[in-house]
């Protein structure tokens, strides 16, 4: 049995991710939930778990840009991604009302991803919680049949709790990136990789960061993203992240070594198969 950290409680939007990753790998996952993001990378580093189901990005919110410093920081792979749409749901006790809800619960940005519903509720004031799966085990402890809370359809099962209105975000054409991690050293590459992400760190010159993206184009590879993120201690410097669709495995192998000429930093955070919708 694969042992998989999560952020959050069961039930949530990264456990599902978690459960759909290790299927696809033909693995059984033991969900390891944790509070905080810096313990799930702290515990895979330390083999308390076997590997690690992390959001990277979502396509209205953006980059979870933590979870980037944390990539850098500690010595994992990315082995696999996944595509998980995201659908939100309002969620009471069993045999609840939905007029009978006047306080809904929830991750600040699902309650941001649900506006639409919850102006056309305007007896329903929203409370901002620190997780979605967490606002469900909330109100299953509490027994309030006033109150309600916006999660997956995965946490109102495993709560045992009722959906009261189904697919209640404002944009269908919502999904979260998710990365599968392993400890480096235990990282499997697949023969078939044709997408990598990258870290890089540029001396602050003028025209480096256009040189070092040029040798990219160089290579023919075609940047699908990229990010910054500021270094810590060191104002005005930047590292930058960035993914790559892949031809071959040398494509990958010539990128980096390109980079290394124009960098004062390069790490290879996982080569995997990207992800389709």
């Amino acid at each position: 049995m694969t042992r998989i950290a999560i952020q959050g409680e069961p039930g949530s939007f990264s456990h599902e991710a978690a459960t759909r990753l290790a299927a696809e790998l033909g693995e059984q996952p033991r969900i390891v939930p944790f509070s905080l993001s810096a313990e799930v990378f702290a515990a895979l580093v330390r083999g308390d778990v076997d590997a690690a189901a992390i959001p990277i990005e979502n396509s209205l919110a953006g980059s979870v840009t933590e979870h980037f410093d944390l990539m850098l920081q500690n010595d994992v792979t990315i082995e696999r991604e996944l595509l998980l749409r995201i659908r939100h749901n309002l969620i009471g006790l069993s045999g609840a009302n939905l007029k009978e809800i006047d306080r809904v619960f929830s991750h600040p940005v699902a309650l941001a991803q649900c506006r639409r519903f919850l102006a056309e509720h305007p007896h329903m004031e929203s409370f901002a919680f620190y997780d979605t799966a967490g606002s469900v085990k909330q109100l299953v402890e509490l027994r309030d049949r006033h109150a309600g809370a916006i999660a997956s359809r995965e946490a109102a099962s495993y709560y045992g709790a009722q959906i009261l209105a189904a697919d209640i975000e404002d944009n269908p054409e919502n999904y979260t990136r998710f990365f599968y991690l392993r400890r480096s050293a235990d990282a499997i590459q697949s023969s078939y990789a044709n997408k990598m992400s990258l870290a890089f760190k540029v001396e602050n010159r003028v025209g480096t960061l256009v040189a070092a993206l040029s040798e990219l184009a160089k290579e023919g590879t075609n940047l699908t993203k990229i990010e910054s993120r500021p270094v810590h201690g060191h104002p005005w410097e930047y590292v930058f992240y960035v993914d790559c669709q892949l031809h071959s495995p040398e494509d990958g192998a010539r990128a980096v070594t390109a980079l290394r000429s124009h960098c004062s930093m390069v790490k290879e955070l996982g080569r995997y198969i990207e992800a389709a919708l």
